[in-house]
């Protein structure tokens, strides 16, 4: 990628005669939780709990502080920046699900900062202020599109088991049958994945990004420090979480201190902070290495129950071993064609490029255009359903199955797959798999390979 925009720290605003491209395609990251509960309240709740107090009125929000330890007093006014559907501008662009997010991301475009380093920024904030399903105690995947070459890049930064795990691992020995889901195996340590979220920033911003972690963790570690006004998502989240957090001392502290935050009271993560400002001086290492693996590792296998509930909480099997060994994995992205579109996703292990490609090759072969609402709805989910059944038969992680992926995204499977499409008639639920790869060519589709990008 080609950026033209001078290097200046991100707390400072690039000079208006600089002028700054950025990709055409902001990275999308995706950092779950993935029932990662204990790891991410260690990582949050090394020191202390979290605050949370009234947030005082005011016409606006003081700035963002960009700069580590130069945060805004917590006395100053805080505001719930503006949540907007749609926007008009030029020069890129961040959309996130939330408003503190997408203003840092903006951010950072707006002080020379490009795509990679705007993408981080922002999955860093939602650590911050959408706790339930961002943070680093998950993993997730980067996609990056270079605008220049027209190449497409993928990073795979999905939590791994620990290398001990048996297959036994989510079986309650005292009744010989696996734990329900929910609540009880999601609020546990065996249920944790060595986290990959850390890694796959790091690994992004050194092969295309131009800031350094530090720089762009500034914005949410001040976040995290200072606050944000509580709204009513994240307090309704946090009631439908409040036995799972009841399970344990650290998350008990940390988002039910006085009972329930309540809406347009200021949720304060300083522990957050402190292990952002850590990673930004140590790097990623500091959570995969030395005294913060050791407490993650101890968390897992040894969680850190209050006694307060009756959920079963079962130890895991993590290491500090298997932390330190982690590595992401650097893929070519998934790619189909839509139309006389180029569609990009992430392949295996994640399940998100082959089934949406799929899905779209099955809805290629019809004429969308020339139906009603209705018609084109029943089509997309009758297409979608091919597409996940096919999905749960064959795609997954690379490193322990073979999954088609060229199959999968082949023209002539799609249109295989859509002979099964009833215009007039859903097919009852579930529908099962295909056959890949395709046998023939049906519906007088011809052949045409779909392929991993080069």
């Amino acid at each position: 990628m080609t950026t033209h925009a001078r290097r200046v720290p991100l707390g400072a605003t690039a000079p208006a005669t600089a002028p700054a491209t950025a990709p055409a395609v902001v990275p999308g990251m995706v950092a779950g939780i993935a029932a990662a509960v204990v790891a991410a309240l260690v990582v949050a709740a090394l020191a202390g709990p979290a605050r949370a107090t009234p947030a005082p009125g005011g016409p606006s929000a003081a700035p963002v502080a960009l700069k580590p330890g130069v945060p805004p007093a917590l006395s100053e006014p805080i505001k719930e920046p503006a949540k907007r559907a749609t926007r008009v501008g030029r020069g890129g662009a961040v959309s996130t699900v939330d408003p503190y997010a997408t203003r840092i991301g903006t951010r950072v475009l707006e002080r020379g900062g490009n795509a990679v380093d705007a993408a981080v920024a922002t999955a860093a904030a939602l650590g911050v202020t959408e706790p339930y399903s961002s943070g680093i105690g998950g993993g997730g995947y980067f996609v990056y599109h270079d605008a220049t070459s027209g190449r497409t890049r993928v990073i795979d930064g999905r939590e791994t088991a620990p290398r001990t795990i048996t297959q036994d691992a989510f079986v309650d020995l005292g009744t010989g049958k696996p734990y329900p889901f929910t609540p009880d195996l999601v609020t546990s340590g065996v249920a944790v994945g060595v986290p990959g979220t850390p890694a796959t920033w790091q690994k992004a911003l050194r092969k295309w990004g131009t800031r350094d972690l530090g720089d762009v963790l500034a914005p949410a570690t001040t976040l995290a420090r200072r606050g944000f006004v509580v709204d009513e998502t994240f307090r309704s989240q946090t009631e439908d979480n409040r036995e799972r957090f009841r399970t344990f001392t650290a998350a008990k502290k940390l988002f039910l201190k006085g009972g329930l935050p309540r809406v347009g009271t200021r949720f304060a993560n300083p522990d957050l902070a402190d292990t952002y400002d850590l990673l930004a001086e140590r790097g990623v290492d500091a959570l995969y290495d030395g005294p913060l693996a050791a407490e993650i590792a101890k968390a897992v296998r040894k969680p850190p129950v209050s006694g307060r509930t009756d959920l079963p909480a079962p130890a895991g099997s993590m290491t500090v071993q298997d932390l330190r060994r982690y590595r992401v994995v650097t893929r070519r992205a998934a790619h189909s064609t839509y139309r006389g579109l180029d569609v990009y996703g992430m392949p295996p292990s994640s399940s998100g490029g082959t089934t949406v490609g799929e899905a779209l090759n099955i809805l290629e072969g019809f004429g969308l255009a020339g139906m009603t609402p209705t018609q084109a709805l029943h089509h997309y989910l009758e297409s979608s359903a091919l597409a996940f059944a096919d999905r749960a038969r064959y795609v997954g992680d690379p490193a322990f199955a073979s999954v088609p992926t060229d199959a999968l995204l082949s023209d002539a499977y799609g249109a295989e797959r859509a002979c099964l499409v009833d215009p007039a008639r859903a097919a009852p639920k579930p529908v099962a798999a295909g056959a890949a790869p395709p046998s023939a060519a049906p519906c007088g589709s011809p052949p045409r390979s779909g392929r991993v990008a080069a």
